[in-house]
C-alpha cells in the first residue's frame, strides 16, 4: 500500500518555506532489497526536511543535497543509486545495502502554484486516490521533462492528452514508453491510494495504544463508543472522529464499508454482539475481535443470521502471536496483523530457519491475543 498522499498533504500545509519552493522525490525502479519501492514519494523543502524517508536513511543526506540543486536550478534532475557496489566509506555513500533505486527529483514551485500538490490537496478533500504520468526520459526535450497529467483532470496540451491515456491504461506504479510527435518518452505511472481507515468499536483504556499505533501509520482513525466517558476526543487526540452512540446506531453514524478494518473492544458482550451486527451489512476488509476463540464462537452465533458471511472476515482472537502481555503490546499485535491482512500477507517473518509449511505457519501467526 503506498498511502503517501495524506502524509504529503499534511507536510505541504505545515511547511514554513513554501516560498521557496519543494521538491518531490519519486522512486521511478528499483533492484535488489531497498527500503522503498517504486511510487514511493517524499516531499523535501528548501532546508532539507521532509515529509518521509525513501531509503533506510543512507541516500537522504545526498538527496537533500540534490534537492536544494534542484530548487536552485528550478529543473528536475534523475538520480541512479546503486549501494550494491559502493562501500567507499571516502568518495561513496558507504551504505553496505544491497540494491539500487531510481530516483525522479521534481521542484514543486510557487508559480506556477505547485500542480502536484494541489491536486493530491484535492484529491484528498474528495476522498479519492490519486494517480498522475510525468515524463522523466527518453527523447524528451528539456522543457517536455517534469510534464505531468493528472487522472481526473483535463488536458491542457497535446503531450498532456498522450500522459492521460497512460493512465487509463495502467493500474500499477511503472516505467513506460510513450510515443510523442514520432519520438520515445520514457514516463512514470503513478497512484497515491488514500490512508487506510480504521474503525475502533470501544473507547476503553486499550483502545488508546491501538490509536496510537495506528495513527502512527498514517491511518485514519474513528473512534465509536456508547459511553460518554469514554468516547472523549481528549483521550484520541490523533482520531479523525470519535463518536458517541449507541451499538445498533452504528450504520447509521457511519458508513461500514468505508473503513478497511474495524476492530470490536468494548468489552461488553451485548455491545459487541450489536457492534458485529452493524457492520455486518457492509462489513469492511478487517474485523477483529478481542478474547479467546470461544467469546468469538459466542459472539458471531448469538448475532445471528446477519453475521454468517462474516466468518472470511474475522480475526479472532485478534492479533499476531507475538507473546504480548500488556495493551501496549497487545495494540501492536493488533495494528500489525491488520497490516498484513490488508496487504495480503500472513504476517510471519521474512526468512525462516528451518521450513515450515505456509499453511499451518499461518495458522500459527494468527495466533491467541486473549485479554
Amino acid at each position: 500500500m503506498n498511502h503517501s498522499i495524506a502524509e504529503l498533504c499534511r507536510f505541504f500545509r505545515q511547511s514554513a518555506r513554501k516560498e521557496a519552493g519543494l521538491v518531490l522525490a519519486t522512486v521511478l525502479r528499483t533492484e535488489g532489497s531497498t527500503y522503498r519501492k517504486a511510487g514511493a514519494r517524499a516531499l523535501i523543502d528548501a532546508n532539507g526536511q521532509a515529509s518521509g524517508i525513501l531509503s533506510g536513511g543512507c541516500l537522504e543526506a545526498d538527496l537533500r543535497e540534490r534537492a536544494a540543486r534542484v530548487l536552485a536550478r528550478g529543473r528536475p534532475e534523475r538520480v541512479w543509486y546503486d549501494t550494491r557496489a559502493s562501500e567507499d566509506p571516502i568518495w561513496g555513500i558507504g551504505s553496505g545495502c544491497e540494491g539500487a533505486m531510481d530516483i525522479w527529483l521534481q521542484p514543486e514551485l510557487p508559480q506556477p502554484v505547485f500542480p502536484v500538490m494541489q491536486y493530491l490537496q484535492h484529491c484528498l478533500a474528495l476522498d479519492v486516490p490519486a494517480q498522475l504520468a510525468t515524463v522523466v526520459g527518453g527523447e524528451a526535450t528539456q522543457a517536455e521533462l517534469g510534464s505531468h497529467a493528472f487522472r481526473g483532470q483535463g488536458a491542457a496540451n497535446p503531450l498532456a492528452a498522450i500522459l492521460a491515456a497512460t493512465l487509463v491504461e495502467s493500474a500499477t506504479d511503472e516505467l513506460r514508453s510513450v510515443r510523442f510527435e514520432e519520438r520515445s518518452l520514457e514516463v512514470f505511472v503513478g497512484r497515491l491510494s488514500l490512508p487506510p481507515r480504521l474503525l475502533i468499536c470501544g473507547a476503553g483504556f486499550d483502545a488508546i495504544p491501538v490509536h496510537n499505533f495506528a495513527a502512527a501509520l498514517g491511518w485514519q482513525v474513528t473512534v465509536f463508543d456508547h459511553r460518554p466517558a469514554y468516547a472523549n476526543g481528549a483521550q484520541f487526540p490523533l482520531a479523525a472522529r470519535v463518536l458517541c452512540a449507541k451499538p445498533a446506531e452504528l450504520a447509521q453514524q457511519l458508513d461500514p464499508s468505508a473503513f478497511d478494518a474495524a476492530i470490536i473492544m468494548s468489552h461488553h458482550l451485548q455491545a459487541d454482539i450489536a457492534y458485529l451486527g452493524a457492520l455486518a451489512a457492509q462489513p469492511p476488509h478487517y474485523i477483529g475481535l478481542l478474547g479467546p476463540a470461544s467469546r468469538r464462537q459466542r459472539l458471531l452465533a448469538e448475532a445471528g443470521s446477519a453475521a454468517q458471511g462474516l466468518a472470511p472476515r474475522i480475526h479472532g482472537p485478534a492479533g499476531l502471536d507475538i507473546g504480548a502481555g500488556t495493551p501496549e503490546a497487545i495494540a501492536l499485535a493488533i495494528v500489525a496483523q491488520i497490516q498484513a491482512a490488508l496487504s495480503g500477507k500472513a504476517g510471519g517473518p521474512f526468512a525462516l530457519s528451518h521450513p515450515v509449511d505456509a499453511r499451518s505457519f499461518g495458522a500459527q501467526c494468527l495466533g491467541a491475543q486473549s485479554l
